[in-house]
């Protein structure tokens, strides 16, 4: 196979008329040759860090979609699915990902659970972890959220830590907001990267002390705009990812999109590139070809260099996707699921008060952070509710694993007026997570989730949108464009409820949280991610 077109050769600074000959799956020869072919071949796009469940869909359904926007390759933590199933779930994302084209590089979840203040499906000790890391399918220590646990020296969370050295593949970070003395001890622990940076100042500081830093851009957290000044200087420290990308936003755009965006502000292309296809193979050890005699024949056929839109798409040789068209297939899978809960009643969701103030959770547009605020509380017939007219509306965590009480809390900028919105993807243990106006709209968008064994959902009195999810409880067992579509739906729906968000499902997902600051929710009470520790809902 001889394809023609403007290749760019990234290490080398160059654009030149070329041809390159591919055979059993390699590259075997680039040649310069004059043709009048004007679309430009580059290597494929590489997404620096991803959790694939949070699109909602299967390594495979992942692909199907991705490949369109010249995605050949992701990095993939697998926390997400490994928090309900356990080493059990990380096997199945990377046998379920075998079944196609793309080449998924999966890492080993070093926080299941993320901390001892929620309650998971399952536990990955150290020995998990070494089990995981001795894997030729597993290429690296995923994020260490437990940064305080770094900081202590908690020797299970170093012993972790200690298996990535010993297999030799890097350790990824998760530190937001950590600088001075704090995070100089965590990347001397061994710590590799971060995408968590939200300011300009972190993340430049985490990059002198030698960290790379990717720039996340997803559909809740959007980090972009904050960090891309950095890249002209620090483009060889530096990479892309999503993070969290659910189906609707998959549709429309991945890392070619971020490409776009940072080349419009000027920045020299083949810094972009760098970032977007050659760091990534190269710190992770990626089995990714960059456009080189006798690498895999990994590379994508694009219009421009300005918009990146995608003509064709190669992984091993095989076109995979050409003008909008996916070419990968549909493979069955199973749908492994762990929900084993009974229906609520309304009477679980009451919560008494003696009309002080409440701490309340602030919730950020385009951020996972969230501030702790203090709101007088409104009461009625003894009982604390929500307050539409203020914007504060109760929130709910339900353990989705055993039958025990849900934890109660008040959030802000939601922006319901009327319903509730509930989902069983709740980073990182996924529980339920709901909120809404009344405690009756909230018992029922719960029980909708449970009869589902997993979903999203909108419900406000008769009226409901599901988007079940059987797969763990987090992802869809349809294709990403049904998938995409009833997500969507179901967004307009919330949004007609009154939420202003751009992404209230994303939002909320992340509002379970602990291991980003400051005030979430657990099953087990209300938590300040800053003082790492419970704290109570009225402020006496």
């Amino acid at each position: 196979m001889k394809i023609q077109g403007q290749i760019i050769d990234i290490r080398n600074r160059r654009i030149y008329a070329g041809e390159i000959t591919v055979e059993n799956k390699k590259i075997i020869s680039i040649m310069e040759k004059n043709h009048n072919v004007k679309n430009y071949i580059m290597p494929g796009f590489i997404d620096a860090h991803i959790h694939i469940e949070s699109s909602m869909l299967v390594p495979s359904e992942f692909a199907k979609i991705a490949v369109l926007h010249g995605t050949v390759a992701t990095i993939s933590d697998p926390h997400e699915i490994a928090n309900v199933l356990g080493t059990a779930g990380v096997y199945y994302m990377i046998e379920n990902s075998k079944k196609v084209p793309l080449k998924f590089h999966f890492g080993a979840p070093s926080c299941v659970p993320a901390t001892s203040f929620e309650s998971a499906g399952a536990i990955i000790d150290s020995d998990g972890i070494k089990e995981l890391l001795a894997s030729p399918d597993i290429y690296y220590l995923a994020e260490m959220m437990n940064y305080p646990g770094v900081l202590l020296n908690e020797e299970e969370v170093l012993k972790k830590i200690q298996w990535a050295k010993h297999f030799n593949k890097p350790v990824d970070g998760h530190a937001p907001g950590l600088r001075g003395e704090a995070v100089q001890k965590y990347i001397s622990a061994g710590i590799s990267t971060d995408h968590e940076c939200f300011t300009f100042e972190e993340a430049e500081e985490k990059l002198s002390l030698g960290m790379k830093v990717i720039i996340r851009e997803g559909s809740a957290a959007k980090n972009f705009e904050a960090l891309i000044d950095l890249l002209p200087k620090y483009f060889e420290n530096m990479m892309f990812c999503s993070d969290d990308k659910h189906p609707d936003d998959l549709i429309i755009n991945h890392i070619n999109s971020l490409c776009a965006r940072a080349v419009a502000k000027g920045i020299d292309i083949f810094k972009v590139l760098q970032a977007a296809c050659v760091n990534p193979v190269n710190h992770y050890k990626m089995d990714v070809g960059l456009l080189k005699v006798n690498d895999a024949a990994d590379f994508i056929v694009v219009e421009d260099l300005v918009d990146f839109k995608v003509k064709q798409t190669y992984i091993n040789g095989e076109l995979v996707a050409e003008d909008g068209e996916s070419f990968i297939k549909h493979t069955p899978f199973e749908t492994p699921n762990n929900f084993n809960i009974t229906s609520k009643e309304i009477s679980d969701f009451k919560v008494s008060g003696s009309g002080s103030k409440i701490r309340v959770i602030e919730a950020l547009e385009g951020q996972l952070i969230t501030n702790e605020i203090h709101h007088q509380s409104l009461i009625v017939d003894g009982k604390i509710v929500s307050d539409t007219e203020n914007d504060i509306l109760k929130m709910a965590v339900v353990n989705r694993y055993q039958d025990t009480k849900p934890a109660i809390a008040f959030i802000k900028n939601f922006g319901l007026k009327k319903g509730a919105i509930a989902s069983s993807v709740a980073h990182d243990c996924h529980n339920i997570v709901v909120l809404g106006t009344s405690d009756e709209e909230i018992c029922n968008a719960v029980n909708l989730i449970i009869k589902n064994t997993g979903g999203v959902c909108a419900v406000n009195g008769s009226e409901s949108k599901m988007l079940p999810l059987p797969v763990a409880g987090i992802m869809s067992d349809k294709n990403g464009w049904e998938t995409g579509k009833l997500y969507q739906e179901i967004d307009a729906m919330a949004k007609e409820l009154g939420s202003n968000l751009k992404a209230p499902f994303m939002t909320l997902s992340f509002m379970a949280l602990l291991v980003i600051p400051d005030l979430k929710l657990s099953d087990k009470g209300l938590f300040s991610g800053n003082s790492f520790s419970f704290v109570d809902l009225e402020i006496i």
